[in-house]
């Protein structure tokens, strides 16, 4: 089969090529660079340097005509989406209707993208959320994530193209960027394996849901091969973990001596958010198979080897 992964140079999207690869997949890679890696890339991927907004990818149509769309290109940043709402929009919403409208021109006959279950829902109502929790988002990243999905819906009713959208936790491993704006594991594993002060936002009692980036790949393969019709799944684990908790276990990998610090919280972060993932379960047969202290080791020792200039 095969597959077009925007995105495909990112953290989230590197590990899921590498798994359809794994699988005897062909893989097509659309990625800007802008936040995305070479190194990174897979070398038996096809790639294209390219902006999902740009004229230029019905090209990429043309000459590879995908049989699955699999949507991971995004601004992803909360805090930029807050500063600069029209890009955020313009890159969410534009840039994935551009690639939206290029699948139905070249006949895909399914698109998995990538939500955000930490921000569509807003300030939880009840928890852990499933699917039909109340989607309220508290921040513009949160709107446009959700706002595609409903295109999405739009568009299976129009022209029958089949979905599956994935509302995401927080997700962490190896290729996570330790200098980003997201991605707390990473941050804090990047500043602890150079004995750099760390700061938490906030008091640190936060929770969210980490899940491992290879269980996350793995919920996009199984989607991609069994799924009939379409689909809205949240990728939790149920189990809440809090900042505080996430510093401490890294502390005791890294052996990192250091007192952290707390600065002011994030605006439009929210407080408390987890996920079930009973749904995905019952109709992919996914759920998460790495503990996070497995996982944390991991991606440490990922950082370790990987990360030389950190």
């Amino acid at each position: 089969m095969k597959i077009l992964v925007t995105g495909g140079a990112g953290f989230i999207g590197s590990n899921i090529v590498d798994t359809y690869i794994s699988n005897g997949h062909d893989v097509v890679i659309v990625d800007s660079l802008e936040t995305g890696r070479l190194t990174n890339i897979n070398p038996k991927a096809k790639f294209y340097k390219l902006d999902i907004r740009d004229p230029k990818l019905e090209s990429v149509f043309e000459e590879e005509r995908p049989q699955i769309v699999n949507h991971h290109a995004a601004q992803m940043d909360v805090r930029r989406s807050v500063s600069d709402p029209k890009y955020d929009a313009d890159v969410n919403v534009v840039g994935s209707l551009n690639l939206l409208e290029l699948s139905r021109k070249f006949k895909v006959s399914r698109i998995l993208y990538s939500s955000s279950g930490g921000t569509v829902y807003g300030e939880p109502v009840y928890l852990p959320c499933d699917e039909k929790h109340p989607i309220r988002p508290i921040c513009p990243y949160g709107a446009t994530k959700y706002i595609f999905e409903v295109y999405l819906d739009m568009y299976k009713f129009m022209y029958d193209m089949d979905f599956t959208v994935f509302r995401y936790p927080n997700i962490y491993g190896p290729r996570q960027d330790p200098h980003g704006e997201a991605g707390v594991i990473a941050i804090f594993t990047g500043l602890m394996l150079r004995g750099k002060p760390v700061t938490i936002n906030g008091d640190g009692k936060q929770q969210r849901d980490f899940v491992f980036v290879k269980d996350i790949a793995n919920a996009n393969y199984l989607a991609t091969i069994n799924q009939k019709g379409s689909g809205v799944f949240n990728l939790g684990s149920g189990i809440p973990t809090d900042i505080n908790q996430i510093f401490d276990a890294l502390k005791s990998i890294t052996g990192y001596e250091k007192k952290v610090s707390h600065g002011p919280a994030k605006l439009g972060e929210t407080s408390r958010i987890f996920l079930t993932g009973e749904l995905a379960f019952e109709a992919l047969g996914w759920k998460p198979e790495v503990s996070l202290y497995e996982g944390l080791q991991a991606t440490v020792e990922y950082f370790k080897l990987k990360e030389v200039d950190l």
